[in-house]
């Protein structure tokens, strides 16, 4: 659905999240790869240490949230490179939720990350991209958009959001010659996933994950989603009626 990837090599790719977990293994797999990298998070010390490797490697701290800040990273990247080849974004967050507990001002800070960021990050690359004819962008959503999920009250909307932007943007973009990733993880270790106190059904590495999600845009994959044993269950789910849908949440996970 896209078009294949064949070699890494000089490709300029920018990881917005790429300071720990999927994005920081992806950082890593594609250093290896010989991508040209522009890496953004937060978390400007472990961005760092993850650039040493590979020496020209951009270096751009920045709150995904802040729509100024997005824009006047990527016109960083435009001045060194003058083009980009991919914008993987992968940053979001996850904080627990229930009706019995709703925090208006946490759900509105998860929206802020794991939607309006991206929708960000699309304000400043898509002209850039739309004048190029070519490039492509992949978007980290999660296997809890796909349908509504007990502790998920504020994070499975998000992502649920995600799922539609990316199909609306495939439909747009891939005519103009764009290619459009749409990343679904199931269960991953990383610091986010660290808090669930829930078993984890399928649970892999973030290496695992960052390496199935480069093969996947290798491929030319629209849908990447990862681990497929888990995932596939839950694409199936999504085709239930409420009534068997609801039943069997309940019975799966107890609540």
């Amino acid at each position: 659905m896209n078009r294949k990837i064949h070699t890494w090599q000089a490709q300029r790719v920018w990881i917005i999240g790429a300071s720990s977990g999927i994005g920081a293994e992806t950082v890593r797999l594609l250093q290896q790869r010989g991508a040209r990298l522009a890496l953004s998070a937060r978390n400007a010390e472990a961005l760092h240490v993850l650039a040493q490797t590979q020496p020209d490697t951009l270096v751009l701290p920045l709150d995904i949230s802040d729509a100024a800040a997005v824009t006047a990273a990527f016109q960083q990247v435009l001045q060194q490179w003058g083009g980009i080849d991919l914008v993987l974004v992968v940053a979001g967050t996850y904080s627990k939720m229930r009706a019995d507990n709703f925090d208006l001002q946490q759900a509105k800070q998860l929206f802020d990350i794991n939607l309006n960021g991206p929708v960000n990050c699309l304000a400043s690359v898509l002209p850039t991209l739309l004048a190029q004819g070519r490039g492509g962008i992949g978007i980290v959503s999660s296997v809890a958009g796909f349908r509504g999920l007990p502790q998920a009250l504020a994070y499975g909307p998000s992502k649920a959001a995600l799922i539609n932007l990316c199909e609306s943007l495939y439909l747009d973009l891939r005519p103009r010659g764009i290619n459009v990733y749409l990343i679904n993880p199931g269960f991953v270790a990383t610091p986010l996933t660290a808090k669930n106190d829930f078993a984890m059904p399928a649970l892999i590495s973030a290496q695992q994950a960052a390496t199935q999600l480069i093969r996947g845009i290798e491929r030319g994959e629209f849908h990447i989603h990862f681990p497929r044993r888990f995932t596939n269950w839950l694409r199936f789910a999504r085709l239930l009626p409420y009534r068997c849908y609801f039943w069997l949440i309940h019975k799966v996970t107890g609540l």
